[in-house]
């Protein structure tokens, strides 16, 4: 127990606080609030610079563009489709069979010229990472509802590229993310089938009292 103390205490309070932001992004997210991403911004700001140092560098590069997209998030979810809250939908295979073939193509490009001219470490479980994660932030913002199970994936192999660099805290972390994707997919699920049946409801009502 002590160690596990000594280790917390020696981590960077800067990597804390975007922990902090990210654990709050993912839960305020949870429960579709468009505040996760206000909390995503400012702890990917924060991660830019810390992955850089310990030269992860196709992951500095993710979270410049993670910041973009809390901005897109955050219009999206505010927009909605036609004024109203953005609604969660779902995919087809067709559909993810394309996002998958496109994540493997990028990652061994990517991994390929990393490998060739950066000392970046573990250049493709790097590119895999981060490309899969900028594909699936898309999902995000767009609501689709299979991007948690994306994100399972996403973060358990994350969890090894972080201890591999010593950053213990943000690979606890990403222990907590896989938990709360579950728990995520399960609400986004629940909800999209409790708002089915409230249009199939509607819909009834309307054709019984036509």
């Amino acid at each position: 127990m002590n160690s596990i103390i000594d280790a917390f205490l020696a981590q960077s309070p800067w990597e804390m606080l975007a922990v902090a932001l990210a654990i709050a992004y993912l839960l305020l997210a949870l429960a579709e609030n468009n505040w996760c991403w206000l909390c995503a911004f400012v702890s990917t700001a924060i991660y830019t610079v810390l992955f850089w140092h310990v030269s992860l560098l196709m992951e500095s590069a993710l979270n410049i563009y993670y910041m973009g997209m809390a901005v897109y998030g955050w219009q999206q979810w505010r927009r909605g489709h036609e004024g109203g809250a953005l609604a969660i939908t779902r995919w087809r295979l067709p559909q993810h069979l394309v996002v998958l073939a496109l994540i493997a193509m990028l990652t061994m490009v990517s991994g390929f010229i990393m490998s060739r001219n950066t000392d970046a470490a573990w250049p493709y479980i790097d590119s895999l990472t981060t490309w899969a994660s900028v594909i699936t932030t898309y999902l995000v913002a767009k609501k689709v509802l299979e991007n948690w199970l994306y994100w399972v994936v996403i973060d358990a192999v994350s969890i090894f590229l972080y201890l591999d660099r010593s950053m213990n805290l943000t690979a606890l972390l990403y222990v907590a993310y896989v938990v709360i994707a579950v728990f995520g997919f399960l609400a986004w699920r629940r909800h999209l089938r409790s708002s089915r049946n409230r249009g199939n409801d509607d819909h009834s009502t309307v054709a019984h009292n036509g």
